[in-house]
């Protein structure tokens, strides 16, 4: 691929995942209409925080400056989401400790990578397996949401739009990480381009019937990367 290409996939990759980053907008936008979180999760926030962080931590140590970007970008718009989330949650105690357990992690990691600077290799593959762990589990949030579909023979709860922006975000990480050769950006992109295709694919077997709006409500478990 030539160095004009892969700066265009490049490019094109952070602007979709800053765009899929942004769905989280439009949820607190109805927690601030609506001056309460009512019976949501804060954790998606709090996760993709570590995610992105984590990530920014990895692009960092291997100098990749496209993953440096988007997760920049993606911590800050997180955390701004999960300071907004506190502010309009009647249970501020349970996410504090969340949010802590998640700081706590994500410090503990950092200084226990960095007593592994001589070993500049093996304190990025630390962090590519921490880096991968996480973004896997967020990846599978959603198989909750797919066994409902599945028993009942309905897609009207699943977010359309969504599904089909994950798929070409993994699908656009996932070449760039064959491109640059590391395995850590190919497997959980690989893996949600699987997830994403299997979403999809519902539509086809189970195509729904009525489009009720609940698909709105799933936005927030979708962590990208």
């Amino acid at each position: 691929m030539s160095a004009v290409a892969y700066e265009l996939l490049s490019t094109t990759a952070v602007i979709s995942t800053v765009f899929q980053f942004l769905s989280g907008a439009m949820i607190c936008r109805k927690y601030i209409q609506k001056k309460s979180t009512g019976d949501s999760s804060g954790v998606p926030f709090i996760c993709g925080f570590l995610s992105c962080s984590f990530w920014l931590r990895y692009g960092v140590l291997t100098e990749e400056q496209s993953i440096v970007l988007v997760n920049v970008i993606g911590s800050t718009l997180f955390l701004i989401y999960t300071l907004i989330f506190y502010v309009f949650t009647v249970n501020k105690r349970a996410f504090v400790k969340q949010f802590s357990f998640v700081l706590i992690v994500l410090v503990a990691v950092i200084i226990f990578t960095n007593r592994l600077e001589d070993q500049r290799d093996q304190m990025i593959h630390i962090t590519g397996i921490f880096c991968c762990i996480v973004t896997v589990c967020f990846f599978a949030a959603p198989l909750a949401s797919l066994l409902h579909v599945i028993r009942s023979k309905n897609t009207e709860s699943l977010p359309l739009p969504l599904i089909a922006t994950s798929f070409l975000v993994s699908l656009q990480w996932l070449i760039y990480g064959i491109l640059i050769s590391d395995s850590f950006i190919q497997i959980p992109n690989f893996l949600g381009c699987l997830l994403s295709m299997l979403q999809l694919s519902l539509f086809v077997v189970y195509p729904p019937r009525t489009y009720s709006g609940q698909g709105y409500k799933l936005v927030e478990q979708a962590v990208p990367f």
